[in-house]
């Protein structure tokens, strides 16, 4: 049972090999840099880094995104059952009733993200 697992053994040894020997190479082989306040500083597009580096977004900006993830996951489970449609519904009609709950509580959710102006982008 023990050679069964042999091949990868001899895998990870060979990974963890190449990775100690790339790291040791570019060590000793390498040239050392002398460190400046110039080549330790942020490069952002030429321009002085000032300030803070990331400006701070609105929280609709993430409710819009997760509202799209949301949404987005519902077109992948849907696609598939789409294209087995007739198999599915032919062997068992649970699997229709099981995508109509789905999709009705999807529905609940965007009717649900309308009434609380989730999607009013004046806002």
């Amino acid at each position: 049972m023990l050679q069964d697992y042999l091949p990868i053994f001899f895998q990870i040894l060979i990974a963890l090999g190449f990775a100690a020997v790339t790291l040791t190479l570019s060590v000793v082989l390498g040239r050392s840099a002398k460190r400046n306040a110039i080549k330790d500083s942020a490069y952002e597009c030429g321009m002085l880094p000032i300030g803070d580096g990331a400006p701070r977004f609105s929280v609709k900006f993430y409710l819009v995104a997760m509202l799209f993830v949301i949404f987005d996951i519902e077109v992948v489970f849907m696609y598939p059952w789409a294209v087995q449609f007739k198999d599915l519904v032919a062997n068992s009609p649970v699997a229709l009733v099981s995508m109509a709950g789905f999709a009705g509580t999807l529905a609940f959710a965007y009717v649900y993200a309308l009434k609380k102006g989730a999607l009013n982008w004046k806002s």
